[in-house]
C-alpha cells in the first residue's frame, strides 16, 4: 500500500501530538482552533459532535513520521 505524504507545518505537527487523545474543542486556543479547522480539510483530524464538538487525531491518515 502506498502513503501520500501531506505536508504539515511545524505547529500542525506539535498540535498533533496534543491530539492522540479526544479534547474538546472549545478547550484549545483561538489559534488552535484555527490550525484545527485546516487540519479537519486535510483530513488529518476528526470532529465530532454539534453543540459541544471533540477532535482528535485521524491516526489511519497520519503517517508515523511526526
Amino acid at each position: 500500500m502506498r502513503f501520500i505524504e501531506i505536508w504539515t507545518n511545524n505547529e500542525e505537527k506539535e498540535l498533533l501530538k496534543k491530539l492522540d487523545r479526544p479534547v474538546r474543542l472549545a478547550s484549545l486556543t483561538e489559534q488552535e482552533q484555527f490550525r484545527i479547522q485546516a487540519l479537519i480539510r486535510k483530513d488529518l483530524v476528526i470532529k465530532d459532535g454539534w453543540e459541544n464538538p471533540i477532535v482528535v487525531a485521524n491516526h489511519e491518515k497520519i503517517q508515523k513520521k511526526i
